[in-house]
């Protein structure tokens, strides 16, 4: 479930976004300041739930909620101010629910309760990589295990290149920090990733890897991660996210670095 929140002002969004994560803690829930950016967002990010202060400056809810479901007819609008005089004009666009400030718990438990438009509950993926602090992998919330240190290792480059494709050359030179490529090596790898592959099918996710002739890759959208959930803006990811990233692994350096500049 992909939920909007948007607000000018800081405090008041960030107590909306607090409450929503109450209700639905396993929503993506992607916070704005400015209305732009929300719609922006919008069209390139499918949105199931958008919750709009309406008087806001640049664009009011109102004119967001009206590009937004030009985008998504479908989308719930939920409407969220402190002025009560726009409750006609938000129910004329069929609006599923109007909360009053402060908004609290009860008020979005209530609203995600009648929404206009049932959003259908997506079944959970069976991976879940966790990259900030140490690299860890788990399967329904249970730690997996791996036979080699350097299978997990190629599962966290995979995972750092975000989906890339990595070839035989380019993987050897990582794990086995830049020896020179040869033959041995070359078969070393192809069991790192046979060993990947069978261990990752005990879990019934082996459908996570691509492999071609002489390319790997992991397929993103197939597990949840918080460093993928990070780079999409997702608030809990962001808040989650203290400077650590992968600290086991030396080649992650160069990421962290990057995140630090996000």
């Amino acid at each position: 479930m992909n939920i909007l929140a948007v607000d000018d002002e800081k405090l008041a969004l960030e107590v909306l976004v607090n409450a929503i994560s109450e209700v639905v803690p396993n929503a993506d829930i992607y916070s704005f300041r400015k209305p732009s950016e929300a719609m922006e967002f919008a069209a390139d990010f499918p949105c199931d739930i958008a919750f709009l202060d309406i008087k806001m400056r640049g664009m009011t809810g109102l004119e967001l909620a009206k590009r937004l479901k030009d985008i998504n007819g479908k989308i719930n609008i939920i409407f969220v101010t402190g002025y009560s005089e726009y409750s006609l004009d938000a129910f004329r666009l069929c609006a599923s629910d109007y909360l009053l400030k402060p908004v609290d718990v009860q008020q979005v438990k209530a609203a995600m309760n009648n929404l206009r438009y049932p959003v259908k509950h997506e079944s959970k993926k069976k991976l879940q990589i966790q990259c900030f602090g140490n690299f860890e992998v788990f399967s329904d919330g249970v730690p997996l295990y791996f036979n080699r240190n350097k299978t997990k290792e190629l599962l966290a480059y995979l995972t750092d290149r975000k989906g890339a494709s990595c070839t035989m050359g380019e993987l050897t030179a990582i794990l086995w920090e830049n020896k020179p490529d040869s033959i041995s090596q070359r078969s070393n790898l192809r069991n790192l990733i046979h060993d990947l592959k069978n261990t990752l099918a005990s879990v019934d996710a082996d459908d996570i890897i691509l492999k071609n002739r002489n390319t790997i890759s992991l397929k993103v959208d197939a597990v949840e991660c918080d460093y993928f959930d990070f780079l999409n803006g997702k608030t809990s990811a962001v808040n989650h996210y203290h400077g650590e990233y992968m600290l086991q692994y030396s080649w992650a350096e160069m990421t962290t670095a990057t995140l630090g500049n996000t």
